[in-house]
């Protein structure tokens, strides 16, 4: 959809849109705070549980 919704709701600017199609998120930069989900009109990001390496 690449709306950029995304894009505009993250505080820390972790959300780029490429291709003008893809949304993608840098892992070390996102905080897991889940505003970008919350706007995304089409529902469609989910925010998942980090899980911690051994």
């Amino acid at each position: 959809m690449a709306c950029g919704c995304c894009v505009n709701a993250c505080p820390k600017n972790a959300i780029q849109i490429h291709l003008g199609i893809l949304a993608r998120v840098d892992g070390e930069t996102c905080v897991g705070c889940g505003q970008c989900a919350n706007r995304c009109p089409a529902a469609i990001i989910t925010v998942l549980e980090r899980v911690a390496s051994r």
